[in-house]
């Protein structure tokens, strides 16, 4: 195929519309009452899922108190987090938690883990009521002082973590509302038309964070973004996979261009990164494009998992996933009409789109990615979204994404 002829890029018209709207993100919204209003609303809501997450530690707490008052072995019950337990339903959009269950009784053999489990559930009631977190790696540490119920590896303490909140995932509670954070992560990050409102923990001082206003850099997702609250007039919202071509459409200001908020995932985004998109989608009503590399990697774990969720952290994906998500690109019938560089599909990588196709609720649900997926096995090629610079360095900013943003109705699902 011949090189496409590189056209000159037409100036986008700026309509007053778009004018006012920037200028109404550049300065963080219509006034200081407004923004005050739309944090206390947010912390209102935090205050009430506060209660509901010390509820939910006492009525489990109970629960096995009262089981030994009456000389039974207590037990607690915790979903089997697999995709053999998971369905995926069109009308919500995401994948759910099935009614398969692993109990955990009280006996000889399991009282350590079984006092692990409550001295955590403990640990956590505690920094809600104090309004503290705590990492992984901290709870690990805290657990030094638990005498016979201390962990011996912090891999034991994640685990018993992990249990603990998909115990309670039935009252909506997630990991990070009982207050457990990562130790290290890379959440995301964020550049364009929208202001982050962020309230001091101790003052309650709204602080407003201009997503403009970094130069050549960005805003980073913190951990918990429970308590932002935001404001823009942005058209959408486009997720990228790769830092390098997110920092292509930041230093040339894309989101200018395109009145739009851009967000690096930096591969398969974190649950903070999903939920930061989940929130700022739904409360401001804005769509959600997403631009990834056409593999099966791209396609079955970093996209599918910001639509819908993964297997084993099915009981949270009404918290973390974005339903509401398109795939933007990059697709295999791209690879054709771009005449994109490609590389061979690997073992691991056939493997992955043929267990998508057998396997995966979400593919099995839609035809367009079942036809997608055989294209690119029958192609047995995968490709870069860097592969568009093979005809410009910016050419994914003054080519592609006009030409794809000017047919969102043809995105895949």
């Amino acid at each position: 195929m011949a090189a496409r002829k590189k056209t000159t890029p037409r100036k986008k018209k700026t309509t007053a519309r778009k004018t006012g709207a920037r200028k109404k993100a550049a300065s963080g919204g219509s006034s200081d009452a407004d923004a005050k209003k739309r944090a206390a609303e947010v912390r209102k809501a935090n205050q009430k899922m506060d209660s509901v997450t010390v509820g939910a530690i006492e009525k489990a707490a109970v629960g096995v108190h009262q089981r030994i008052l009456k000389k039974g072995k207590p037990d607690l019950h915790f979903p089997i987090r697999s995709l053999k337990n998971v369905s995926y339903s069109e009308k919500r959009g995401y994948f759910e938690i099935g009614r398969q269950k692993k109990t955990r009784t009280l006996t000889v053999n399991t009282v350590k883990n079984f006092a692990q489990t409550l001295r955590m559930m403990g640990l956590s009631k505690e920094l809600v009521e104090t309004n503290d977190f705590a990492t992984k790696r901290d709870a690990y540490y805290q657990s030094k002082n638990w005498e016979e119920a201390r962990f011996n590896e912090q891999s034991e303490s994640d685990a018993v973590m992990d249990d603990i909140e998909a115990m309670f995932s039935v009252e909506t509670v997630s990991r990070e509302q009982l207050r457990f954070i990562p130790d290290e992560a890379s959440n995301g990050s964020v550049a364009g038309q929208l202001t982050v409102l962020d309230p001091d923990r101790e003052t309650g001082e709204i602080v407003r964070i201009d997503c403009t206003g970094f130069g050549s850099g960005a805003y980073s997702i913190p951990s918990s973004v429970e308590q932002l609250s935001f404001q823009t007039d942005a058209d959408f919202i486009l997720c990228i996979e790769t830092g390098g071509v997110f920092q292509r459409l930041q230093n040339h200001k894309f989101w200018e261009r395109s009145n739009c908020i851009l967000i690096s995932m930096g591969g398969v985004p974190s649950r903070a990164c999903r939920r930061f998109v989940r929130k700022l989608s739904d409360e401001c009503r804005i769509p959600v494009y997403a631009f990834v590399d056409c593999d099966p990697y791209g396609i079955s774990n970093i996209y599918r998992t910001l639509k819908v969720g993964s297997g084993n952290a099915a009981h949270l994906s009404r918290f973390f996933c974005v339903p509401q998500a398109s795939y933007l690109g990059v697709t295999p019938a791209d690879i054709r009409q771009y005449d994109l560089p490609t590389h061979p599909l690997q073992d691991v990588d056939i493997k992955r789109a043929r267990d998508a196709l057998k396997n995966d609720p979400f593919f099995k649900a839609h035809k367009p990615w079942q036809k997608a997926i055989q294209d690119l096995l029958k192609m047995g090629v995968r490709a870069e979204q860097q592969a568009l610079a093979k005809w410009g360095l910016n050419y994914v900013i003054e080519e592609y994404l006009p030409q794809k943003l000017a047919n969102p109705r043809q995105f895949l699902p």
